[in-house]
């Protein structure tokens, strides 16, 4: 079958779950045979990491919706690459890079909605695009909802690699940490929503009584200061263990005993795959795409967000009954391994690409019978 070449286009500069989805997407699908290349600003996180994959990377500074000027470099990129598939990310390279590809006559113009936050304009998901891809049902629905046809967008689910075999975690060892003590680990980007103060109020009375228990927060962000000041002030330092940006983030995960994440909103939650992977018991909040994730009482805890008393009792619960984290976290490898693979991801959005093309290709004819 004819291999297919894929243009991805990113506005985004900065670098999350979105940006890492989306390199992920592209390697696993050139591994399969298929040619990608990227378009995004040159300042942008995902262009300098990208570069480093061996991708070829085009710059458009793609400053507004609105940017003439990045339309037309698009388009000629589009023109004279003679891709198959444009595939754009946010809400500006989705007007600037989809109004380019209606140009250029690309055969197929896809949007990926990665975020669980109402849709700011209706056109970068109904004009621009031929399809669309939702990270989540939650995601589907909400689009559905707003008024994408229901027969153009369709759940892909993120996917990640199978973790390396980890024998010894060095986390207890850097944290002068015995085999006792029970971790719970985070790792999230330290901005409000993600939920930071309710972990804190909901351990800080647990610890009194638990002097076995820790947390370790991986991750950076614009609250990583105040956090920090909070948890001093709280005399908790040598329990709430900042670990700032880490890249050996499953290192880390393995040397927990479960995992918490008190997220506001989610429209999945990719960190909750990777420590599902690493076979750790999970406690999230019932929100957006969560609950496709963790299914209460069989993989992990759910609770109310912004609740700190409910997840306060979750903690506890996992805190003090190892075996409950034991099967929770072999449920979780289970359901990771079915459902959640880069492989998986990676298969789904090939057919879901030729499935669109074919429905395109088939659009074309039935217009040229009509005209005949």
């Amino acid at each position: 079958m004819k291999a297919l070449s894929i243009l991805h286009s990113e506005s985004s500069r900065g670098w999350g779950g979105q940006e890492v989805r989306t390199l992920k997407e592209m390697i696993a699908l050139r591994a399969l045979g298929h040619h990608v290349e990227l378009v995004c600003p040159a300042d942008a996180v995902m262009g300098a990491r990208s570069q480093a994959e061996g991708f070829a990377v085009h710059h458009a500074r793609i400053r507004s919706g609105f940017d003439v000027r990045s339309m037309l470099k698009i388009r000629s990129i589009l023109v004279r690459g003679q891709f198959d598939v444009l595939n754009t990310h946010s809400g500006h390279d989705s007007l600037v890079a989809g109004m380019a590809g209606r140009l250029a006559l690309t055969p197929l113009i896809v949007r990926t909605r990665h975020l669980a936050l109402p849709i700011t304009s209706l056109a970068t998901y109904n004009r621009f695009p031929h399809r669309v891809v939702a990270v989540s049902r939650y995601v589907r629905d909400y689009l559905i909802s707003a008024g994408v046809p229901e027969n153009r967008v369709e759940t892909i689910y993120d996917g990640i690699h199978k973790p390396a075999p980890i024998e010894r975690s060095t986390l207890r060892d850097e944290l002068g940490l015995g085999p006792d003590a029970v971790i719970a680990g985070i790792v999230a980007i330290m901005r409000g929503k993600k939920g930071h103060d309710e972990l804190i109020a909901a351990v800080r009375p647990l610890m009194i009584e638990r002097p076995h228990l820790h947390v370790a927060m991986v991750g950076d962000g614009q609250e990583f200061g105040r956090l920090q000041a909070m948890i001093a002030e709280l005399g908790l330092s040598h329990r709430i263990h900042m670990l700032g940006f880490r890249k050996d983030v499953n290192n880390v995960l393995r040397g927990c005993d479960l995992f918490v994440l008190p997220t506001h909103q989610e429209a999945l939650g990719q960190a909750f795959i990777e420590a599902m992977a690493m076979g750790l018991p999970v406690i999230g909040t019932r929100v957006d795409g969560v609950p496709e994730l963790i299914d209460d009482g069989v993989n992990g805890l759910l609770v109310p967000a912004k609740d700190v008393a409910a997840l306060s009792e979750a903690i506890a619960k996992l805190v003090d009954d190892a075996p409950l984290r034991a099967r929770f976290g072999a449920a979780c490898l289970a359901r990771t391994d079915g459902h959640f693979t880069v492989d998986i991801m990676a298969s789904e959005t090939v057919d879901f690409y030729r499935r669109g093309l074919a429905a395109r290709r088939e659009s074309a004819a039935r217009r040229w019978r009509a005209a005949a």
